[in-house]
C-alpha cells in the first residue's frame, strides 16, 4: 500500500513538472503560440472549441467508432484466429495472404475507402477495423500453436468431442494471449479512426486536427492529440480491468 502511493505522488509530481515546463518554457524560449501553445493557451482554445466547434460532437463521433472498430475488428480477428488454429491445412493454405494484408500499410487504404464509399464514417470504420484484426489474429493463432498437445491427445484419448477440446483446452490456454492482443489492439483503434478522420472525415478529433492544422490553430491540434490520448487510455485501461478479473486465476509478479 506504501509502495503504491509513493508511485502516485511521484507520478503526480512528474505531471506537475511536465505542465509547468509546458506553461512557462515556451515563452521563456520565445517559442511562438502558433507553434508550441501554452497550457493556458489550450485551455482557452479548448473553451472556445466547446462553446463554437461543438467539441462534444466530434469526441462522441471518435470514441463511438473507435470502440465499435475496436469491437469488430477483435471479434473478427479473434474468431478466424481461432479456426485457423483449429486447421492446421486452411492455416497454411490462408497464412500468404493474411500475411500480405498484415505486411500492407493500412493507412494506404483509407483513400480507397473514401472512394469507394464516400466522405461518411464508413471509411474510419473499415480502417479501424483492419487495423485492429491482425494483432488479435496473429496473437490468437500463436497460442493455439502453443497449446500442450499432451492434454489434447489425453482428450482425445477420453473421446472429448472437438468442440469440446477447444472449449475445456484450447480457449482457456490461449485466453491469456488473446488479452494481450486486445492491449495492442485497443492502442492501434485510436489510430485507426484519426487516420480515417484526417483522411477524408467531417467529424471526429481526427477532422479537428486537420482542420486545426489548416487554419494554423496549434492548440486546436493539441487539445484534440491529448483527447485522443485520453480516449485510447480510457479503452486501454477498461480492458486492463476486464482481463484482471478474467485472469485473477494466474499468478501475478511481485518485484
Amino acid at each position: 500500500m506504501a509502495q503504491r502511493h509513493m508511485t502516485t505522488i511521484v507520478s503526480l509530481t512528474l505531471l506537475a513538472l511536465v505542465l509547468l515546463a509546458w506553461e512557462f518554457l515556451p515563452p521563456a524560449m520565445d517559442v511562438p503560440r502558433f507553434i508550441i501553445p501554452t497550457l493556458s493557451d489550450c485551455l482557452a482554445e479548448f473553451q472556445r472549441m466547446w462553446a463554437f466547434e461543438g467539441l462534444w460532437a466530434h469526441i462522441l463521433s471518435t470514441a463511438l467508432y473507435t470502440a465499435l472498430g475496436f469491437a469488430i475488428g477483435s471479434l473478427l480477428g479473434a474468431v478466424l484466429g481461432y479456426l485457423l488454429g483449429m486447421s492446421a491445412f486452411w492455416e497454411k493454405v490462408l497464412s500468404p495472404y493474411i500475411l500480405a494484408l498484415q505486411i500492407a500499410p493500412k493507412v494506404a487504404f483509407a483513400p480507397l475507402f473514401i472512394m469507394w464509399f464516400g466522405y461518411n464514417s464508413m471509411p474510419k470504420l473499415l480502417v479501424t477495423v483492419l487495423i485492429v484484426f491482425f494483432p488479435v489474429l496473429v496473437n490468437v493463432l500463436q497460442a493455439m500453436r502453443t497449446v500442450d498437445r499432451d492434454l489434447i491427445n489425453l482428450a482425445r484419448a477420453y473421446n472429448l468431442s472437438r468442440f469440446g477440446i477447444f472449449w475445456k483446452i484450447e480457449m482457456p490456454s490461449t485466453v491469456p494471449n488473446l488479452m494481450a492482443g486486445l492491449r495492442i489492439a485497443s492502442t492501434l483503434a485510436v489510430i485507426g479512426v484519426t487516420v480515417g478522420e484526417l483522411v477524408g472525415g467531417n467529424t471526429g478529433l481526427g477532422f479537428l486536427i486537420s482542420y486545426g492544422g489548416g487554419q494554423a490553430n496549434a492548440a486546436m491540434v493539441f487539445n484534440a492529440i491529448i483527447l485522443l490520448t485520453v480516449i485510447g487510455f480510457v479503452l486501454y485501461s477498461a480492458l486492463v480491468r476486464i482481463e484482471e478479473r478474467v485472469l485473477h486465476y494466474l499468478p501475478k509478479a511481485h518485484g
